[in-house]
């Protein structure tokens, strides 16, 4: 799960990690009294979209009086952002950050992931701040400095000094800087951050180390003890067939293709949208319904995938083994009559039940096309759909 920047640094304030002060606003007036609030000579003006790479798209802007912060909010809200992590289609500016300015004196950047490799949690940090880590790690890769955390001793001083020594922090901000890595690490753990990102992080010339940025995200698996946390969620960022996959508990990401794919399993999901593309097709989603769907949960998982207009046709592709193929097969009849199908329907089944299953379709007297394996299904509905 995603939040915005400032709820982010409200997030990191509760450990001690030093933000600059800001208001949210929702229209132009309620900007305008947050930077008078603020009183500072310069005020930022920053769209707050689930999304990198605002500032490129013109939404950051710093304003020296109320009234150019009146025209940068009227400019700014309601606005389409269009940025590399939003896509072509952009995302509409609904809320902003009114935060005070800081005389800037040099940026870095500190990231805390998960190291799947070696399964510890990773504080990396640059003193290319600024800019995106990736493009760091492609052009300057010896400019990003790691530390593995123990997870029993959790970040230990002389990790996070010899990163502030690394990236070159100054001799007399070196505590500062690591009381704010270790608060970083903090929330990242208490939290239950899968990223915990400050790009840039930055000292300013009255000897303060700050976020200037912030992105956390959530592990959606730890949500249900972060109370606190899941009340940040704003579904206006979020895709409506996505929110609406959660409420069954099935794991749904749109895509950009036109073969909906319904298959049980994260790594067969995988392989299906491989082998889609394999045989020349796009699919149109990751949709998992999980090892323990019901009828009830299949006929939504359909519902889901022909809410997507640009959906042409659907492969179901299931491996029974927890799951039983005649209780997928009677959430396909099921969904078919309710939606009344008109576009071509594949389905591959394998495994439990198998058999039941596969005489439940054939004896439903609807449109649907069986395969023998994986590679025919796929076959068979890219050339449908062409």
């Amino acid at each position: 799960m995603n939040i915005h920047e400032y709820q982010g640094k409200e997030v990191l304030r509760e450990f001690g990690v030093k933000v600059p002060n800001g208001h949210v606003a929702y229209t132009v007036d309620e900007a305008v009294q947050a930077a008078e609030k603020l009183g500072t000579a310069v005020t930022v003006v920053k769209a707050q979209i689930h999304a990198g790479g605002r500032g490129k798209a013109g939404g950051v802007k710093v304003a020296k009086s109320l009234e150019e912060v009146r025209t940068y909010a009227e400019e700014i809200l309601g606005k389409t952002l269009v940025t590399h992590q939003t896509g072509p289609e952009g995302k509409e500016v609904k809320r902003l950050l009114i935060e005070e300015g800081c005389d800037i004196q040099k940026e870095y950047y500190v990231g805390v992931v998960l190291d799947r490799a070696t399964s510890r949690v990773v504080m990396m940090a640059s003193e290319e701040g600024g800019t995106e880590i990736e493009e760091v790690a492609e052009k300057t890769p010896e400019k990003i400095f790691k530390e593995v955390i123990d997870p029993v001793v959790g970040l230990a001083p002389y990790q996070a000094r010899r990163l502030a020594f690394n990236i070159n922090i100054p001799n007399e901000l070196i505590s500062k800087a690591v009381g704010f890595m270790t608060g970083l690490y903090q929330a990242f753990v208490e939290k239950d951050c899968s990223i915990a990102e400050i790009n840039p992080l930055v000292t300013t010339g009255d000897g303060e180390v700050l976020a200037l940025d912030a992105k956390l995200n959530f592990d959606d698996n730890a949500l249900y003890r972060q109370k606190a946390i899941t009340e940040l969620r704003d579904l206006d960022e979020e895709d409506e067939k996505e929110i609406e996959a959660s409420k069954y508990d099935l794991s749904y990401v749109a895509l950009d293709g036109n073969i909906g794919c319904m298959v049980n399993g994260a790594g067969l999901a995988m392989s299906t949208m491989d082998i889609i593309k394999y045989f020349g097709g796009e699919p149109a989603n990751f949709l998992d319904v999980g090892g323990g769907a019901t009828a009830e949960k299949v006929t939504e998982a359909f519902k889901i995938i022909l809410s997507d207009p640009n959906v042409k046709g659907i492969f179901v592709n299931i491996f029974g083994g927890i799951m039983k193929c005649d209780v997928i097969a009677q959430g396909v009849v099921e969904a078919t009559k309710q939606v009344g199908l008109e576009i071509p329907l594949v389905v591959r089944l394998e495994g439990t039940n198998v058999d039941l299953g596969k005489e439940i379709l054939n004896e439903s007297g609807l449109n649907i096309t069986s395969a023998d394996s994986m590679a025919d299904g796929a076959q068979k509905i890219v050339s449908m759909v062409k």
